[in-house]
């Protein structure tokens, strides 16, 4: 398998964990409380959007992920999204693990 699918399958099991925050505004919101580890945004999503998130990002700090597409990360979640937010340590040093093994 793939370490992207890997990467993928990650952030599948993350939102069955109750560890994936998802949606733009739900995303800021949550990165400017400080509860988010990393942002996961759609390769594909309209720029303002991203200038958006990746201004709140940024301001506290936590990395950016945009290396998948958003029918990839909808198809991971079974939701239809395009910005995502981990909340936990372990899942976020994984992912980056799985990333930067290749993906």
């Amino acid at each position: 398998m793939q370490n992207s699918q890997k990467a993928i399958n990650l952030l599948g099991l993350a939102q069955r964990a109750g560890k994936l925050i998802t949606g733009t505004e739900t995303v800021i919101t949550e990165l400017n409380k400080g509860k988010i580890q990393a942002v996961i945004m759609a390769s594909d999503i309209q720029s303002n959007t991203a200038e958006k998130v990746d201004r709140a990002a940024r301001k506290v700090n936590v990395p950016i992920i945009n290396l998948f597409t958003a029918d990839e990360l909808s198809h991971a979640i079974s939701k239809k999204r395009k910005v995502l937010g981990l909340i936990d340590v372990g899942f976020t040093k994984a992912l980056i693990k799985k990333i930067n093994e290749g993906v």
